[in-house]
């Protein structure tokens, strides 16, 4: 990207960690957990009510029923089960979202079923088949996928609209796939190095990774984790840089 770009900014909100009020006015998109591995529907109301008031595109994040380890604890799945387990959650999103007047519009997978789908050609498959099977009967949804993951290039390959997803406050491999959370440095404490990284990855679309490599990232939006103490004025500082480069935040 260069100077002048437009990114998307997107906050993963709705599970329940209180920041949500301060964050999604600062955003542009928002994926809101669907009652699986975090949230309920009181929560998911709260996070829609923001959403429309303060105009963020509104999206599905589904991942594994798995509270206690917030979605973040790889479980094997059959492939078939997970495109059900994804639809399932979108559904119920909609149906919270019909009440208030708004509008699904995107999904996002979350935590271990994200990481797992970004890299198994298999899951990613069987999970973009299930969102195109749905596309026919409720309209698509546009797909949030790790940019060069098997998500994208099977969103892709299935006509979905696809918008690759990068992070700031996440360490990167040479192959362009995310440190796993298990490692050390997986997530950037730094604020001013996850802020630079988000500003390059915006204007000039490169990461380094871990091992000093340079690869190329080809992302349309970023993403802020909502469950993270400081989130808000993270998002903030994100936004001042870009102003300054130019770069615009929006969809």
């Amino acid at each position: 990207m260069s100077r002048g770009a437009t990114i998307d900014l997107n906050a993963d909100v709705g599970e329940g960690c209180g920041f949500d009020g301060e964050l999604i006015p600062l955003v542009s998109s928002v994926n809101i957990a669907c009652g699986a591995h975090a949230g309920d529907e009181a929560t998911m109301r709260e996070a829609l009510g923001l959403a429309l008031r303060s105009g963020a595109a509104i999206g599905a994040h589904p991942g594994f029923a798995d509270p206690e380890n917030f979605g973040r604890r790889e479980i094997a799945i059959a492939p078939h089960d997970a495109g059900r387990l994804v639809l399932s959650q979108i559904d119920r999103l909609r149906r919270v979202a019909k009440g208030l007047g708004a509008r699904v519009g995107h999904v996002k997978l979350h935590g271990a079923l994200y990481n797992m789908a970004s890299r198994d050609p298999g899951l990613a498959s069987a999970i973009v088949a299930a969102l195109a099977a749905d596309a026919r009967q409720n309209g698509a949804l546009v797909l949030f996928a790790l940019a060069g993951s098997a998500v994208q290039r099977a969103g892709r390959e299935a006509g979905l609209s696809v918008i690759g997803e990068a992070f700031a406050d996440r360490s990167y491999r040479s192959d362009g796939s995310l440190l796993p959370r298990s490692e050390e440095g997986a997530v950037i404490e730094d604020e001013t190095v996850a802020a630079s990284q988000a500003l390059r990855i915006a204007r000039e679309g490169i990461v380094r990774t871990r091992e000093g490599v340079e690869v190329r990232v080809d992302a349309g939006t970023l993403c802020i984790h909502g469950d993270k103490p400081g989130s808000a004025a993270f998002a903030r500082r994100i936004r001042r840089e870009f102003a300054h480069a130019g770069i615009v935040v929006g969809r």
